[in-house]
């Protein structure tokens, strides 16, 4: 049995050399290549090997997630496989689908009703008209709708398969 003293911690491993940030490299890339039609993934990834040497195993991965994200978020523009800055002039890309209506802002001290409801709206009561009864389940007892399924009772035999045969009638013997 190992003595282990629970109030000394195992020391934490030595910190790996500070690497920047993932967007911060892919961004460094792009404006070392200095392409003008853009960079493509392959050229990024070649150019951060050779500049910082210590990469972790899923480089790969970590470089198509955060290229992918810098996409998504609008960072980088991806032009027939090429990455490349957005142009600061141009307009900023529309989402798929219709856009929305612009909303007309209300003047202060408006009060904003509550939204009409769905459906059909219910048929006016006249106020002089006695109530309806409420109604009494129907006289036969059966709910409604179609009944459940009934439990296999397994009685006798069970039947086989396919069409069953003709039941001959018993011929009464001719006798003389």
């Amino acid at each position: 049995m190992a003595t282990e003293n629970s109030d000394n911690p195992p020391a934490p491993p030595p910190p790996a050399p500070s690497l920047p940030q993932y967007p911060e490299m892919i961004m460094a890339a792009i404006e070392a290549l200095n392409d003008s039609n853009g960079s493509n993934k392959s050229a990024i990834a070649t150019y951060i090997e050779s500049t910082y040497g210590d990469l972790p195993p899923a480089h790969a991965t970590l470089l198509a997630h955060h290229l992918n994200k810098m996409k998504q978020s609008g960072e980088l523009v991806l032009v027939k496989n090429n990455y490349m800055k957005p142009d600061p002039n141009a307009p900023p890309k529309r989402g798929r689908g219709r856009p929305p209506k612009p909303k007309v802002p209300l003047p202060p001290g408006t009060v904003v009703s509550p939204p009409r409801p769905r459906g059909r709206p219910p048929k006016p009561r006249d106020p002089f008209s006695p109530q309806p009864e409420p109604k009494s389940p129907s006289g036969t007892g059966r709910p409604r709708g179609r009944p459940p399924k009934k439990a296999k009772t397994a009685t006798g035999a069970p039947r086989g398969r396919g069409r069953p045969p003709k039941v001959k009638p018993a011929v009464a013997p001719v006798g003389c």
